[in-house]
């Protein structure tokens, strides 16, 4: 894969999880939401004229969407499965849970290699909590529920 093309994946992975969000933030639509962010993020200059938002990739940006709405009950289950019983996904930090959902979406029905989801939603956490320590907490649930679905990619 090009490095361009994996960057907009990338870009697709980010903005799929900000789209999860604000669907559940705001109760929009998965329609609603996508059309927003392809036609006003993607690509787009802040503002302010600072730097251009990373152009993503819209048909992996969809597919993440639209399984991660389609595929929601299970995907939540098999992230509850991977959180400690005190810590079900309800009383997670909505970004979390939007990251999560997107990543299942990802590892469940999508082909692309489990190492390399955990890799890249590792990255999207590390974007939205730069000091925190919820990267490392979003790489083991990842690599459990990776595991549950597909460890023959290990």
């Amino acid at each position: 894969m090009t490095a361009p093309k994996r960057q907009m994946k990338s870009a697709a992975r980010l903005y799929a999880v900000q789209a999860l969000f604000q669907m559940e933030a705001a109760g929009q639509t998965a329609e609603t939401v996508a059309a927003e962010f392809e036609t006003h993020r993607f690509g787009l200059p802040y503002e302010d004229g600072a730097a251009a938002l990373a152009e993503g990739d819209p048909d992996h940006f969809r597919a993440l969407l639209d399984h991660a709405v389609n595929w929601q009950a299970s995907i939540d289950q098999m992230t509850d499965r991977a959180l400690v019983a005190k810590w079900p996904i309800a009383r997670i930090d909505p970004v979390l849970r939007a990251l999560f959902r997107a990543a299942g979406a990802e590892l469940t029905q999508m082909a692309t290699p489990p190492r390399v989801v955990i890799t890249e939603f590792v990255d999207v956490a590390r974007a939205f909590f730069p000091e925190g320590k919820e990267p490392k907490f979003v790489n083991a649930v990842l690599d459990h529920m990776a595991h549950e679905v597909r460890s023959a990619g290990f």
